[in-house]
């Protein structure tokens, strides 16, 4: 059952008509003409509870932020949602705090360029150019790569990006109400969409159509769902079913399990998109269940 923050939370995105920002595309591009360069930079509180660290990557800045007393020899590299055309938030910057405190490990956030001001190629380089960056220091057998909404698409990217150059994949994937599939077109997904108090399959298809210019949107590189799994690190996947994503989620959980590879997957029933950077008691159970499988790497699957 949803808790009565998780079910107010839903009807204040409703009151609020958040999700007009995806069912309707004129307010989807006002949304993106109006953004801030300024929602990317770090909270000063930040700069008050850790070590930050700031690099350049290719004119774009990744911050790594490490407890000022490190407990836990992994270190989270962690790609914001947002559907390629929004921002990292400040629910992230806090998401993030509360698992830095409660697992004791080091977190690093590139903030990636942006459609429609840049594509998919500019994007994959930050992000690549950032692990490779972050890996040189850590060694990948420590890393942990996470996501969120788009950032979830990101995340397997990486991991098949690693796969293809034969490098090492992280010790886990971490993939929150993923994005990986731009084309949104499973045919469940209309069944889903009113349920979906926050996102819509027209937004969802135009923020895509930005990102990958004239790429195939099937292509891998930009939804991969398509892309091989053969040979990926181990995943945990957590998913609401109020979440419009939930078809594509499923779908991974098949070819993963088609393919043999290791998956922890969690449905969460009742929760919409991006629950899990919310302060609801959902996402508190959800943060420290993450926080015990980054520790034990011992799976919790199942619906909770």
């Amino acid at each position: 059952m949803v808790s009565l923050r998780g079910r107010a939370l839903i009807a204040k995105y409703r009151l609020m008509g958040k999700k007009r920002i995806f069912s309707d595309l004129h307010e989807l591009h006002r949304s993106v003409e109006s953004r801030e360069s300024e929602s990317a930079q770090i909270p000063d509180e930040m700069f008050e509870r850790y070590e930050v660290d700031r690099v350049d990557i290719r004119g774009h800045y990744s911050y790594t932020l490490h407890p000022l007393r490190r407990d836990k020899p992994y270190h989270l590299f962690y790609l914001h949602g947002g559907a390629y055309i929004h921002q990292v938030e400040d629910a992230h910057w806090r998401f993030l705090s509360r698992l830095i405190d409660e697992s004791g490990c080091a977190v690093t956030l590139p903030v990636y360029p942006l459609a429609p001001d840049y594509q998919y190629d500019e994007t994959l380089e930050v992000v690549e150019g950032t692990w490779e960056a972050t890996v040189g220091r850590e060694g990948p057998r420590h890393q942990v790569i996470m996501g969120d909404s788009a950032g979830g698409g990101l995340t397997l990217h990486l991991a098949q990006w690693l796969r293809q150059r034969q490098r090492p994949q992280p010790r886990r994937l971490v993939l929150l109400s993923p994005w990986l599939d731009i084309t949104s077109s499973h045919p469940s997904m209309p069944e889903l969409d009113p349920r979906d108090p926050f996102l819509s399959l027209p937004g969802l298809r135009e923020a895509g159509r930005m990102y990958a210019g004239d790429l195939d949107p099937h292509d891998p590189r930009v939804s991969p769902l398509y892309g091989e799994l053969d040979g990926l690190a181990p995943m945990t996947v957590m998913v609401g079913t109020r979440d419009v994503l939930l078809s594509d989620a499923r779908r991974l959980r098949e070819l993963a399990a088609e393919r043999g590879v290791r998956i922890d997957y969690e449905e969460y029933p009742g929760m919409f998109h991006g629950w899990v950077l919310q302060s609801i008691p959902e996402a508190r159970r959800a943060t420290e269940r993450l926080v015990r499988t980054l520790d034990s790497g011992v799976p919790h699957a199942g619906t909770v």
